[in-house]
């Protein structure tokens, strides 16, 4: 697993920050925001490109696909898969974004409008596409593999990592490099959410602003980063002598086809891709130790998803811990569901529940077990990662520690 997160430019850093509950919400430094009405997020700090490639390549890359080689390096050397010229034909890439190269592409217009269309940078088509960051990886690591990039909105990061099971599941591949990669904390992606009143502009408290299920709640907080996980075949994982951190059990996803942006405020379609997700492993609610919930900390979102838990659990819905890592991290857009795969598969190994900070006065209609405040020990056997984004999409993960006894 891999993380580069507005709290860490690793996995081990970013998990320590997120279950000691240190927010990596702070002022915006990336682009001058003081005529804004959103002047906080989740920066991504001392981050440096050439760390994990080369200048030149550095340059030809939009900094969200910079990101994922980051975190996909990482990723490699923690699996101790070596990409070469016997397997690499058999690794591919499937890394998703939300926004894609949306800084590339703001940079490049400003410079047309200024400079005139022979200005532009040639290569900024191949730096904006969503399926950059895929490309990069690639380029990087030597996979010869199915490549390509997934764009789902806040769903992408579970998405992602879904296509890449399917993918290995086919026999397309034997290994996978798959996740997601966001670098939107742009004018125009603070200015595009702030327009939707999605965002917080809590701008004089940014530790305080990411509040999922609070009842003072008022937007999310835009982020940034990348997660990448390698999936690998079983058989070819143990082959090679690799230590398995999880298995995913399976993966499910719906669609609301109601609103561009709004849930299904019933959530009809959400709790069914919850029940489909835990159908096809022949798991039952009761079996369910933790869920990583998307909840943003948007009015509407987090309580769709609390009706959609209670719709697809049952009783067993104020049983299950349920948090929201966003608390911590901010929203990542379309890393978030990679990233926060990789928060359940360290939750699992080290029995620890991260919690869901901020949360001072619950919503009335927010009454599950949401772990506020500080993380509790637990035994986690099987965790549900949820996501759901503009749209109507609704992406489950459900996991499980390995070993298995």
């Amino acid at each position: 697993m891999g993380a580069v997160t507005p709290v860490g430019l690793d996995v081990e850093t970013s998990w320590r920050a997120v279950v000691e509950g240190r927010s990596g919400i702070g002022p915006v430094t990336l682009v001058p925001v003081d005529h804004l009405p959103v002047r906080i997020a989740g920066e991504v700090k001392g981050f440096d490109p050439t760390t994990v490639m080369g200048a030149k390549e550095a340059r030809r890359a939009d900094r969200f696909s910079q990101f994922a080689v980051a975190a996909a390096r990482e990723a490699l050397a923690g699996s101790k898969l070596v990409i070469d010229g016997e397997n690499s034909n058999d690794v591919g890439v499937i890394i998703g974004s939300g926004a894609g190269g949306i800084q590339t592409y703001t940079d490049n217009q400003h410079i047309m409008d200024r400079r005139g269309a022979g200005r532009l940078n040639p290569l900024m088509i191949p730096m904006i596409t969503a399926d950059s960051a895929s490309v990069q990886v690639s380029i990087q690591t030597g996979a010869h593999g199915i490549t390509y990039g997934v764009a789902a909105a806040c769903s992408t990061g579970n998405d992602a990592i879904a296509q890449a099971f399917y993918a290995i599941q086919r026999g397309d591949a034997r290994a996978m490099l798959t996740g997601g990669a966001e670098a939107a904390v742009t004018h125009l992606g603070l200015v595009g959410f702030s327009q939707l009143r999605a965002l917080s502009r809590r701008n004089d408290e940014p530790e305080r602003a990411s509040r999922p299920f609070d009842r003072d709640r008022d937007g999310f907080v835009i982020s940034e980063g990348a997660g990448v996980l390698v999936l690998e075949d079983l058989e070819s994982a143990l082959a090679r002598g690799a230590t398995p951190l999880a298995e995913i059990l399976s993966c499910a996803a719906t669609s609301d086809a109601v609103h561009p942006t709004d849930p299904d405020r019933e959530a009809v379609q959400a709790a069914r891709a919850i029940r489909l997700a835990l159908e096809k492993a022949s798991v039952t609610p009761d079996q369910i130790s933790y869920v990583n919930a998307h909840a943003t900390s948007t009015s509407i979102g987090d309580i769709s998803e609390v009706r959609a838990l209670k719709r697809a659990l049952g009783d067993e819905a104020y049983r299950v811990p349920v948090s929201s890592t966003k608390s911590v991290t901010g929203h990542l857009i379309g890393a978030a569901g990679a990233v926060e795969a990789i928060w359940c598969i360290r939750a699992m190994h080290e029995g620890v529940l991260p919690p869901t900070i901020n949360l001072e006065t619950p919503d009335p209609e927010c009454d599950l077990d949401f772990v506020p405040h500080t993380a509790r020990r637990a035994d986690i056997d099987i965790a549900l990662s949820a996501a759901f984004a503009f749209g109507g999409h609704n992406s489950m993960l459900l996991l499980r520690r390995w070993p298995v006894d």
